[in-house]
């Protein structure tokens, strides 16, 4: 039996697989939220409350750095290390990934209905893969391909480079978040985390006024990234600063995966993961992302031959461990 985990700044998912059956069918799968508790080794205590079957293979996606078998998760306080797992848990094996490298392991396996194509582009065979996942934080990795067509997973904390804005408004906003932060990375300005920051630059500088409505709604939760991208998206009413702060939002997405595009030359594509991009879909196919992607003067020609998928599957990294654990144990 083999457990895998996507652990996540929000929420961590668990799944049980039978090595027999394959990594696409969970026998048991349970969502928790991370904050609520005080280490992995405390979720993973409930979650195996409730399963009879010996455990002998674990792996964890990680969003966050992993080196030398020990991670901490980027936006939650929690460290992890491979072997105090193995001897809390009883497990045979214990390997932690970053998450990003679990999303990158899954694409060659991905179904047609597992993504959505905002450019359909030529894809080279065995070309490199470029993977950039908005979600609470930026992830980002890529595959490369060997002789015998194998494509290997490459983990990378790209997403926490240093913004380079493109335009003047992005340059008032870099000034902006100067004032709050003593690195300003496009995670900054790229996630979960980094919509609320756009939206403050656009409400502070006295850009766009702030409706009574929507005040309210923002008063009433403590994470205001949906409650924007709603509104943004919401066609029974009008809302400018949340339109501006998406389609900032896509096009600094959109820049930035044009960024990476061109570091690992992905001419077999590059793939959106993590949980926002499913869920802004139009905006990325009529705003500024695509746009901003192929912005890159004398390269476009070669941008716009890649193509670009969002990767609809929200159990992405969870699925790309159990596959790197059922290949590797």
């Amino acid at each position: 039996m083999l457990l895998a985990g996507d652990i996540g700044g929000t929420k961590t998912n668990l799944a049980l697989f039978d090595s027999l059956e394959g990594a696409h069918v969970p026998l048991k799968e349970a969502t928790f939220p991370s904050g609520a508790y005080a280490s992995l080794e405390a979720v993973l205590k409930e979650f195996l409350l409730s399963v009879d079957e010996p455990i002998e293979y674990a792996c964890f996606a990680v969003a966050g750095p992993v080196v030398a078998g020990a991670a901490n998760v980027t936006n939650l306080p929690w460290m992890m290390q491979e072997q105090h797992l193995k001897e809390t848990l009883g497990f045979t094996t214990v390997h932690l990934m970053n998450d990003l490298e679990a999303i990158a392991y899954v694409v060659p396996y991905l179904k047609e209905s597992d993504i959505y194509t905002i450019n359909a582009g030529n894809a080279v065979a065995g070309g490199s893969i470029a993977v950039i996942a908005p979600g609470t934080g930026l992830g980002e990795a890529f595959l490369t391909c060997d002789e015998q067509g194998r494509y290997t997973a490459h983990a990378s904390e790209g997403g926490h480079v240093d913004f380079a804005p493109v335009n003047a408004v992005q340059m008032e906003l870099l000034r902006y978040l100067q004032e709050s932060y003593d690195h300003v990375s496009y995670e900054r300005v790229c996630s979960g985390i980094g919509i609320p920051n756009i939206y403050a630059f656009f409400k502070d500088t006295g850009r766009f006024e702030e409706p009574e409505w929507l005040t309210r709604r923002l008063a009433a939760v403590d994470d205001p990234t949906p409650v924007i991208s709603t509104a943004a998206q919401d066609e029974t009413c009008s809302c400018a600063i949340c339109d501006a702060t998406l389609e900032t939002f896509s096009e600094i997405l959109g820049a930035e995966a044009g960024n990476l595009a061109l570091k690992i030359s992905a001419t077999g594509g590059v793939y959106l993961g993590g949980g926002i991009p499913p869920r802004i879909l139009p905006l990325l196919e009529t705003g500024g992302f695509m746009s901003a992607f192929l912005q890159k003067g004398r390269f476009l020609r070669l941008l716009n031959s890649m193509p670009v998928r969002v990767i609809l599957n929200q159990r992405a990294a969870l699925l790309g461990a159990a596959h790197y654990a059922l290949a590797h144990k």
